[in-house]
């Protein structure tokens, strides 16, 4: 029975008036407690590189000796003048983006930064502008969301320190008093550094790999020592593409799927199954397994989620572990969809649980036909026999990052532990190498280190074949906690043997 509604009821409530309601210092700390992880957070800052047309990106470290100082992100992107850099820095600013962009939410560049810095500067130039620059702090932020204005000389100076990735455009996101460097042991600043980067490394090559692939994008990670200006450390980030196996793990897949989806139409899906048991880094270094099985969802081409069942299943499931699903997000916003501020989970309703219970395959194949083949694969390949290959303390200083990453690759590491550095020191002429176990270091004798470089200058990273073979051959000696007279004695013959074989070279080289 329909009731008439009460007298006083009223379908649009009346206002008499209204007054501004600024946010309050409390805002601040939910901004800085967004729960970024540190990749996350620099890899949200590449995302606005990338809206800006940035091709060529460096994620730059700067240490005075063992104290971490700045971070800063450099991007030859088109730039923002004056009035762009206000809006880019006003907290709480909604800006608008068009249906191409890796941005959505305009909070990405305060919420990522202020959640790992105290002090958040952005010096940027385009074709038609000067330098110019702003600066938030805690301390500007809790005076009524003060923005500081950077001199206009810095700016400049600053654009001219990296005059080799920016030209005549392109801007600088520069983190100064970050929590985690503050908090580093000297001691321990090349272990922090060594994860750090490791991290950073896999999280962007993940997350970012179809823009590496294709060539359109390269992020160099590069550590610089501010008191001497020597580059410590140069890492190109690699594509991960978490789909990139060489033969798949069953015949007829990867296989397209097609699911009805409610309010959306019509969704795409590429399901792959991979090998079991395979070595390759795509497979093994992106996280526990459990945790990788599932979709990976896309938007506008950069990774938002890396597996996970979003409500179609309700549990992990081991033998799934070689199953992966590789999905597009719409272009448009939905009411299916949705995506964390952080831009690496998806929260999807339950209209897309039950699209994908009605998915087929070009082939008439139903998703859960699918779900059997890969738990098939994995049950068969655990019944096969699997090497284990034993853990390796990583190598540190004097390697070339390349080799430290194919070692990264095909070895696990030691948790834990210190890096293995390997130097040019002087040493006695009867010594090719010595052993500094406590300091893990590999020292080589410099009187022969032009044998090695063929008479031209020798970098940090030089002699790779020399520094990796000794590597191989001394890496277990580091981590035996005593040290036995037979080890001496076979690091004796080692040397005997090695300068013999350098005198060779030598002499050869010579004549």
């Amino acid at each position: 029975m329909r009731q008439e509604p009460a007298a006083d009821w009223e379908y649009e409530v009346p206002t008499s008036g209204s007054k501004r309601l600024p946010p309050d210092s409390g805002y601040v700390d939910a901004l800085k407690n967004q729960g970024y992880g540190f990749e996350v957070a620099v890899a949200d800052l590449i995302d606005n590189s990338l809206d800006a047309g940035a091709q060529n990106i460096v994620v730059h470290f700067l240490r005075d000796d063992n104290r971490l100082l700045s971070l800063l992100i450099v991007d030859d992107g088109h730039g923002m003048k004056d009035a762009d850099l206000d809006a880019a820095m006003t907290v709480g600013r909604r800006r608008a983006y068009d249906d191409q962009a890796l941005g959505m939410y305009g909070t990405g560049l305060k919420a990522a930064s202020l959640s790992h810095s105290d002090a958040l500067t952005v010096v940027s130039t385009t074709k038609t502008s000067r330098a110019a620059g702003r600066q938030l702090t805690s301390a500007s932020l809790a005076d009524g969301y003060r923005c500081d204005t950077v001199t206009p000389r810095y700016a400049q100076t600053l654009i001219d320190r990296y005059d080799g990735i920016i030209q005549w455009h392109g801007t600088i996101v520069r983190w100064d008093k970050v929590r985690a460097f503050e908090t580093v042991e000297s001691s321990q600043t090349d272990r922090f550094l060594s994860e750090a980067i490791q991290k950073l490394e896999t999280h962007l090559g993940l997350y970012l790999h179809r823009f590496l692939d294709r060539g359109a994008l390269n992020i160099d990670i590069v550590i610089e020592d501010v008191h001497t200006g020597d580059e410590l450390d140069h890492t190109g980030v690699e594509p991960l593409d978490p789909f990139n196996y060489r033969v798949p793990g069953k015949r007829g897949y990867p296989s397209e799927f097609t699911a009805p989806v409610e309010g959306i139409g019509e969704l795409r899906l590429r399901a792959h199954i991979w090998p079991a048991k395979s070595p390759r880094a795509e497979y093994k270094l992106i996280g526990p397994l459990a945790e990788r099985q599932g979709f990976y969802f896309y938007r506008n081409n950069r990774l938002v989620q890396a597996g996970g069942w979003n409500g179609q299943r309700g549990s992990k499931d081991t033998r799934l572990n070689l199953a992966r699903i590789e999905l597009d997000l719409p272009p448009r916003r939905n009411s299916v969809f949705s995506l964390d501020v952080k831009k690496e989970g998806v929260t999807a309703t339950q209209a897309f649980a039950r699209g994908i219970e009605k998915a087929v395959d070009t082939e008439g194949r139903s998703f859960h036909t699918y779900l059997e083949d890969a738990q098939s694969v994995y049950r068969e390949g655990s019944s096969r026999t699997e090497i284990t290959r034993r853990p390796v303390i990583p190598p540190g200083k004097g390697f070339d990052p390349r080799i430290k990453d194919a070692i990264r690759k095909e070895l696990p590491e030691k948790r834990g532990e210190d890096a293995i550095s390997i130097s040019w020191d002087t040493l006695p002429a009867h010594r090719f190498f010595e052993l500094d176990r406590e300091n893990r270091i590999i020292q080589l004798n410099r009187d022969h280190r032009d044998v090695f470089n063929v008479g031209q200058h020798g970098g940090s990273n030089d002699a790779p074949v020399l520094k990796t073979l000794l590597y191989l051959m001394l890496e277990e000696l580091f981590g035996f906690a005593r040290w036995e007279k037979k080890r001496s004695d076979q690091v004796d013959y080692w040397n005997s043997i090695l300068l013999s074989a350098v005198n060779v070279q030598r002499d050869r080289y010579t004549n």
